[in-house]
């Protein structure tokens, strides 16, 4: 790993709503690449360069892998324990775990088990983040808080958080916690070029909640790379229906992914640096998650920090692209 001293200056820390926590404007997901099948030699380099880079927030949930739970075993792996707090770890529930009717949704019943079944797996005593990872409309929302609550004050959770829920249930569950004292710290929502939908209510509940926003694929499954400027590689996630579906790359998306090139090549930048340079642009998001399958990867997707400004003529740019596009947040 590089010098430590240098590390924490490679990208900028933002403060997750009006909380004391900072999290770095680039973080890692695990939700690729970290399943078994996958070298644990080449899950390691990608670990110990998203350290040297100064990524000091690893998301992760029950349900990564293949198979289930495996992306928390693997981590379990990588993480010295020496640098515990020198890290956030987060994971998630709600999801299908195991069979029955208590294997899965928000119920108190599935939520702390699951969570006691992410510690060991992860081989820890607490996380840093415990997300509700969807809404669960079947568990009353008070019961939802109340578990959350609970597992802050247990130990089991230094903060809470949710991810893919409403803005009027945000708001709720947000209030919910604030009346119990465990306050709610992070929404995790989708976000990027192609998929702008917290920008009409979302991002306002969370400014006026005080709630921080990380948002996951903000590439669009890799889709607002460079990788998809001549059409649908054959290697590729479109082509093997895999996360993307080839029915989403239209030839009007190809062309916003062109005319994107053309700006991020005036700023110096890839298609993937601008996108995550944009998503970054407004300060009521927190950081964005993005994966990596190599060093390389994850390295080139950092560098988006370097050049996080943008014009007005830019930001006009890019939406009149979007506009044509059929893009509209």
């Amino acid at each position: 790993m590089d010098d430590v001293k240098d590390k924490y200056e490679r990208q900028p820390y933002r403060r997750c709503g009006r909380s004391g926590l900072l999290l770095p404007a680039v973080s890692l997901g695990l939700w690729h690449n970290f399943g078994g099948g996958k070298p644990l030699d080449s899950q390691r380099a990608i670990f110990a360069k998203a350290l040297d880079l100064g990524i000091t927030h690893f998301d992760i949930a029950d349900r990564y892998g293949p198979p289930l739970g495996a992306a928390e075993e693997t981590f379990n792996r990588l993480l010295p324990r020496s640098l515990r707090d020198e890290v956030v770890v987060t994971t998630k529930g709600s999801n299908p775990m195991w069979d029955g009717p208590y294997g899965k949704g928000n119920s108190r019943k599935h939520l702390l088990a699951t969570l006691d079944r992410s510690l060991g797996r992860l081989g820890l005593d607490y996380v840093d983040i415990f997300y509700l990872h969807r809404d669960d409309e079947d568990t009353p929302l008070e019961e939802q808080a109340a578990t959350l609550d609970h597992m802050v004050r247990t130990g089991r959770a230094l903060y809470v958080g949710v991810s893919n829920f409403s803005p009027e249930r945000t708001a709720q569950i947000a209030r919910l916690l604030r009346d119990l004292g465990t306050p709610l710290l992070i929404h995790q929502p989708s976000y990027s070029l192609l998929n702008r939908r917290i920008e009409r209510d979302l991002l306002g509940v969370l400014e006026q909640e005080g709630v921080g926003c990380v948002v996951y694929s903000p590439l669009a499954q890799g889709l607002l790379t460079d990788r998809y400027l001549e059409g649908i590689p054959a290697d590729s996630r479109a082509a093997e229906g895999r996360f993307l579906t080839p029915d989403r790359v239209t030839p009007e998306v190809l062309a916003f992914v062109r005319a994107l090139a053309e700006l991020a090549s005036s700023r110096g930048q890839t298609v993937a640096q601008l996108s995550l340079a944009w998503a970054l642009r407004d300060p009521r998001i927190t950081s964005v998650l993005v994966g990596a399958s190599s060093p390389e990867q994850l390295e080139a997707n950092v560098a988006a920090v370097d050049r996080l400004d943008f014009t007005e003529d830019e930001l006009a740019t890019i939406d009149r692209a979007a506009k044509e596009a059929g893009i509209e947040a």
